[in-house]
């Protein structure tokens, strides 16, 4: 799959389609431990509007040092697909990406 380039969680609703996709949302600085390594990313999703999807975000989250980007090209079904990026990251990293706490993350 591929994804567009990546925006500031609060300007991503303004700047990502409102069309069908997968949004991946990683950290801005730092990376998260995970059971089996550190990755920077901590969320993804499917919707039927990107855009929607990364303002009710950002709502749900304010101030949130967070970057997104939405996935590109046509998405007939955004669900399956998020299933298959969250599957594929539960099995290299032991986990499912999390919103991390200060105890989850690490300095580069």
């Amino acid at each position: 799959m591929k994804f567009g380039p990546w925006y500031p969680l609060a300007e991503a609703a303004d700047r990502l389609p409102a069309a069908p996709g997968v949004l991946q949302v990683r950290v801005r600085e730092g990376l998260v431990r995970y059971p089996r390594g550190k990755s920077a990313m901590i969320h993804y999703a499917g919707a039927a509007d990107v855009s929607g999807l990364a303002a009710a975000l950002a709502g749900r989250h304010p101030g949130a040092q967070w970057l997104c980007r939405a996935s590109v090209g046509p998405c007939p079904d955004p669900t399956a697909a998020a299933a298959g990026l969250l599957a594929d990251f539960d099995e290299r990293f032991g986990s499912c990406p999390k919103v991390p706490g200060p105890e989850d993350m690490i300095e580069r």
